[in-house]
């Protein structure tokens, strides 16, 4: 995943992608353990990890729309 930071500049479409992407690698992730092909098991951890995050982030900005404009009005 990325940082935290690079996460935060994404726009809501980007978001929606991030997440997107992240169900359907954990869902390929399963599966693969499943057939026991999948070598790297802590890969499952850290997607749902990543997801977990991104979620938030997307909840964040639906709950607290000004908290956005707060962070781009401090940095300046």
């Amino acid at each position: 995943m990325t940082h935290p930071n690079e996460v935060r500049a994404m726009s809501e479409a980007e978001l929606a992608d991030a997440v997107d992407n992240a169900r359907r690698e954990i869902l390929n992730l399963r599966f693969q353990h499943a057939r026991r092909q999948l070598s790297d098991t802590g890969r499952i951890r850290m997607v749902r990890r990543d997801l977990a995050r991104l979620l938030t982030l997307q909840h964040e900005r639906s709950r607290w729309p000004e908290y956005e404009a707060m962070e781009v009005e401090g940095e300046g």
